[in-house]
């Protein structure tokens, strides 16, 4: 079991009523999951950030057999069974 450090200093005359003024015992707002009241706009933006796993990058990219100059040179560019000229 851990001690919890207090940030109340010197605790003299009532050691009870220093730590339920401290920060361990202020009072929280649960946030709610799903429903009215449930928006946080903070994590709007954030969704797509570091899901996936460590293995995988966002700059993931696949190889190529042709070398980069001759697919832009050529001015044939392939994706995933598609061609663009």
């Amino acid at each position: 079991m851990s001690k919890y450090q207090h940030t109340r200093g010197q605790i003299r005359d009532n050691a009870i009523e220093a730590l339920l003024h401290d920060p361990l015992f202020r009072q929280r707002i649960e946030q709610k999951q799903k429903g009215k009241g449930s928006f946080r706009r903070k994590e709007k933006h954030n969704k797509g950030q570091g899901w996936e796993g460590s293995d995988k990058k966002s700059s993931y990219h696949c190889p190529s057999s042709l070398p980069l100059k001759n697919r832009l040179r050529g001015g044939l560019f392939t994706i995933r069974g598609y061609s663009a000229v």
